[in-house]
């Protein structure tokens, strides 16, 4: 069963600083800004300015420690950034996963590693946001994935197949889960996988291929070939072989944050319906004077705050240093279904309003439509609780 909460403190800081100074970057970006980006083809609708932006602030080295050049705070800040990104209007999608792929660097990298690449991380000279899990033949089941990384001197030589690898097209570093022991000769299927932190601009053309997939909301994901690529075995992070347990931490550092970022979301269709039912007359009133209106706006919000409450308790969990698997993975669960309650009271609130791109509410409806199947699914985190929590049967 999960931990008791009573030691921790949940709101010892809230951030409102940040919040407030991350609102104003985001004021410069507003809905024009994102559909405009819609209209691109898939090359071209990064939202390079509004990462620069975030980065030239500091906001992306939150988490990176003070003496590799960041600002050393805890997740919870990194929470506060994403949520106040979502909740103006914006979307992180296209810079989160430097925050998310911190866990695993920091906590299992190499002096080395952490001294050669963090400070330029932190200063924007190097972006890692490419983090290569999921394949195609594997998808949710990540013990069985195919990509092999083989010891080759002072060398290891990739062969594989990665997809959904979002932002690998504008990131420097990639963290990369391969399999360096083949699966039948383990004790354990999460055992014989390892992480790397692969130079991206040197591999590019020399055994790695990038191709870009088109996807809801350009969300500038792509498809990873390796072929023969060679890399320092300096690119190691960590042990051979423990690499699934080293990106659980990113893991749950991810599930934390996207589970803001639905919060974000959720506080953005609240705000833009309490606005529109209050505004709007039909029949001679508000329309947020009915219960069909004004109920689901008023569930939808009730169960957003609760998914607040068990996001900070695994951040709290986290940075603690404590297990908070549980915590992470429900945390994500309750977001993502709180942020599509939210997006579809949002929707019928606006009516046939909603379907007009320049209200931003379909956009915003289909972002939030995301979360409940990435990252992460909906059945594979009731899998987790329901076997590893409650003590059920392995049900899959």
């Amino acid at each position: 069963m999960t931990q008791s909460p009573t030691t921790l403190d949940f709101d010892a800081n809230d951030y409102p600083e940040i919040r407030q100074s991350v609102a104003k970057i985001c004021e410069g970006f507003p809905g024009q800004y994102w559909r405009d980006l819609e209209d691109q083809p898939v090359e071209g609708s990064y939202p390079t300015e509004f990462v620069t932006a975030l980065t030239q602030a500091g906001y992306l080295a939150a988490l990176i420690p003070e003496e590799y050049g960041g600002a050393g705070l805890p997740i919870q800040a990194g929470a506060a950034i994403l949520e106040t990104i979502h909740q103006s209007g914006c979307t992180a999608g296209a810079c989160h996963a430097q925050m998310y792929t911190m866990g695993t660097v920091l906590r299992h990298g190499s002096a080395a590693q952490k001294s050669e690449y963090l400070p330029k991380i932190a200063s924007g000279e190097l972006r890692l946001q490419a983090f290569g899990v999921t394949e195609p033949t594997t998808g949710s089941d990540t013990t069985q994935l195919k990509t092999r990384a083989v010891r080759d001197g002072d060398h290891y030589i990739i062969n594989g197949q990665k997809v959904w690898t979002s932002r690998a097209l504008h990131s420097d570093l990639m963290l990369l889960l391969a399999r360096t022991t083949p699966a039948d000769q383990t004790k354990r299927r999460s055992d014989g996988l390892s992480t790397f932190l692969v130079d991206m601009r040197a591999a590019r053309g020399n055994g790695m291929e990038i191709t870009p997939i088109g996807a809801m909301i350009n969300h500038n994901t792509t498809e990873i070939f390796f072929d023969n690529l060679r890399i320092p075995a300096t690119c190691l992070i960590g042990e051979e072989g423990k690499g699934f347990r080293y990106i659980l931490d990113s893991m749950n550092a991810e599930r934390i944050l996207i589970a803001a970022e639905a919060i974000g979301d959720g506080r953005y269709f609240t705000r833009k319906s309490v606005e529109y039912a209050k505004e709007r007359i039909v029949f001679g009133r508000p329309i947020g004077q009915n219960q069909g209106v004004q109920f689901p706006i008023a569930e939808a919000y009730a169960d957003l705050e609760a998914a607040d409450l068990m996001n900070r308790k695994a951040a709290a969990l986290f940075t603690a240093g404590r297990e908070c698997g549980a915590e992470a993975n429900m945390a994500k669960h309750l977001a993502a279904e709180a942020v599509w309650a939210c997006a579809e009271a949002c929707f019928t609130t606006f009516g046939g309003f909603a379907f007009a791109r320049e209200y931003d509410i379909e956009r915003k409806w289909r972002e939030a439509r995301i979360f409940r199947t990435a990252p992460i699914s909906t059945n594979m985190i009731l899998n987790y609780i329901g076997q590893h929590v409650l003590g059920m049967p392995r049900s899959y």
